[in-house]
């Protein structure tokens, strides 16, 4: 009975890791080749924009069983859809202060690297 449970936590145990590891390796492969891209600055209509909300429960005092209650926080990423002259478009992601400064339809240009954003200038 114990080999099967342990044969059983181990086999999830290294998936979950297996996991984390693959996210840590494509966020750093991302970082990298932003890094590596040229820093671009081109005309641009913003023709969209969006919100992620996510939210977590957290259980109060450590109890993991829940018995003090949970706290609910909740986190907002924030996305601008850009078209470009010649009609591509991309959506990047942006901070809380610089979504609320763009709206749909302004004019000006756009400065990102790779898919980092960098700044919008209205015309």
């Amino acid at each position: 009975m114990f080999y099967i449970f342990n044969v059983l936590f181990s086999i999830i145990f290294f998936c979950i890791l297996g996991l984390i590891i693959y996210n840590i390796a494509k966020n750093i492969s991302t970082w990298n080749q932003n890094n590596h891209s040229e820093r671009l600055t081109v005309p641009a209509k913003i023709v969209a924009k969006r919100t992620k909300v996510s939210q977590h429960q957290q259980p109060n005092a450590g109890d993991p069983t829940g018995a003090h209650g949970f706290t609910v926080m909740s986190s907002t990423s924030y996305y601008v859809t850009f078209e470009l002259e010649n009609g591509e478009r991309m959506e990047l992601s942006v901070k809380g202060p610089e979504y609320g400064m763009l709206a749909e339809g302004d004019i000006g240009t756009l400065s990102y690297q790779g898919t980092r954003y960098l700044g919008f200038e209205r015309k």
